[in-house]
């Protein structure tokens, strides 16, 4: 029998809030900063869109194959469930012990840190380059900045407000991503209208010796800008009609990123001549100064400081509803498995992730963390398009809302794309891929101790 404290959570998301926490979950700093890298490997105008093409016809083939599990499994912390159906309750409990340790806490604070830079822009205290406190711990150095402060802070104003409700929540996301579509679309659109200062030189430019190798290269950017896409399968148990509006919302928040995103790209390159592209890590700063003058470089910066300000709160909005089903499963710590009486939301698990986020980001090693459990991230991709094949068996009887279309093509165009990712980064970062399944296989005893604990009698 549940305890007196817990409660259900609320089905309070629309169609458009579903939409709209997709597209903010995306749109991060990436979209001004990724082409730089992109150009680096393709110094080609059209491989360059078409890169970012491609980028959004595989999240969509994503978005379907995880919108069919979402439909079977409206329940909160999604991919948790999937792969704890398909394969059992050691490999979902994975996915939510990598997920708050490294996965959702680490990208939460590198998120903040690039909020924290740009804000810095218009308020020189809170700039990374201010550096408040330093010092040597267990032979690293350490430093703390202004830059970690308002990451911290923005950590904290949105922990906050996603205790208090669902719907207050959604209501503040969908007003920030509004802005930041608002703010991108008018950077596109102005700089289509502008008067072009280089020439995307479509035929012109040049070839990279082993095309299918860069391709592939540029392709991990890509691929990492829309990350974030399948935000709403965890909140499919908040989702007021989620058979219907999961799919859709995936769909058309992925759609309405690949065209802002494609956009973009084309007046960058109408802007600096595509061989200079690599020259500027800011290339979107880059562009707007080349396009309208120096002071647009401010007005970018600020587009940049919402984008990531909004995307911090998707991610912490989305990423704590898997801790409540695995503590209420007996995998994870106990007081988590509580949603509050009054507020409806998992506030413990807010909390508990909140915490954590501010202590990688205050300790600096984020990155590094991150940077490990990459191999991770697409490994746990192509295990959930495999369990649309899997469950297919094992369930077949189970109510499917919605079959996901081009069945077996997209699923396996989507897992054929992850495994591809995974062997790349063994075969690029061996050293790294390995600290993050050390990371992941240090959830096995974990589980064991939490199963066990579980079982004894109270």
């Amino acid at each position: 029998m549940a305890e007196p404290s817990q409660r259900d959570l609320i089905r309070g998301l629309s169609f458009t809030d579903a939409t709209l926490i997709t597209v903010g979950s995306v749109l991060g700093s990436g979209a001004f900063l990724t082409t730089t890298d992109v150009a680096r490997a393709l110094p080609h105008a059209g491989l360059i869109l078409l890169a970012w093409l491609c980028g959004g016809v595989l999240t969509i083939a994503g978005a379907l194959t995880y919108a069919e599990l979402g439909t079977m499994m409206p329940r909160a912390g999604g991919p948790y469930h999937f792969l704890k159906e398909a394969y059992g309750p050691l490999f979902g409990f994975l996915k939510g012990w990598v997920d708050f340790l490294v996965i959702m806490s680490g990208a939460l604070a590198a998120i903040a840190m690039g909020f924290g830079e740009y804000l810095g822009t218009f308020l020189p205290f809170f700039s990374t380059q201010n550096v408040l406190a330093s010092a040597e711990i267990f032979g690293h150095p350490w430093k703390l900045t202004g830059g970690a402060i308002a990451g911290v802070l923005a950590i904290v104003f949105f922990t906050i407000t996603s205790m208090v409700g669902l719907r207050e929540s959604a209501l503040i996301q969908n007003i920030l991503t509004s802005l930041k579509i608002g703010a991108m679309l008018a950077l596109a659109l102005l700089g289509l209208f502008a008067a072009p200062v280089a020439s995307p030189e479509f035929g012109a430019s040049a070839m990279p010796p082993s095309l299918l190798s860069a391709f592939g290269v540029a392709m991990i950017g890509v691929l990492w800008t829309f990350d974030g896409w399948y935000c709403v399968t965890y909140l499919g148990g908040e989702m007021k009609e989620p058979s219907r509006d999961l799919p859709r919302a995936m769909f058309t928040g992925v759609g309405i990123v690949t065209v802002l995103y494609v956009l973009l790209n084309v007046v960058y390159l109408r802007a600096i001549p595509v061989s200079e592209v690599p020259l500027y890590p800011r290339i979107a700063e880059a562009a707007a100064v080349a396009l309208f003058g120096v002071g647009a470089a401010k007005l970018v910066s600020a587009a940049v400081m919402v984008s990531t300000f909004g995307c911090i709160g998707a991610t912490i909005l989305y990423s704590t509803r898997t801790y409540l089903p695995m503590a209420r499963d007996g995998v994870f710590f106990k007081s988590l498995a509580v949603v509050h009486p009054k507020w409806h939301t998992p506030v413990a698990c807010i909390l508990a992730q909140g915490a954590w986020t501010i202590i990688l980001t205050l300790s600096g090693t984020y990155e590094a963390l991150y940077t490990y459990v990459v191999v991770i991230v697409f490994l746990f991709h192509t295990a959930i398009g495999i369990a649309v094949f899997v469950l297919r068996a094992k369930k077949p009887d189970w109510p499917r809302p919605y079959r996901v279309s081009g069945y077996p093509w997209v699923p396996a165009v989507f897992v054929l794309t992850s495994l591809a990712f995974v062997l790349n980064s063994l075969i690029e970062r061996p050293v790294e891929s390995l600290f993050g399944f050390v990371i992941l296989l240090l959830g096995i005893p974990a589980f064991i101790y939490w199963r066990r604990t579980a079982a004894k009698p109270s």
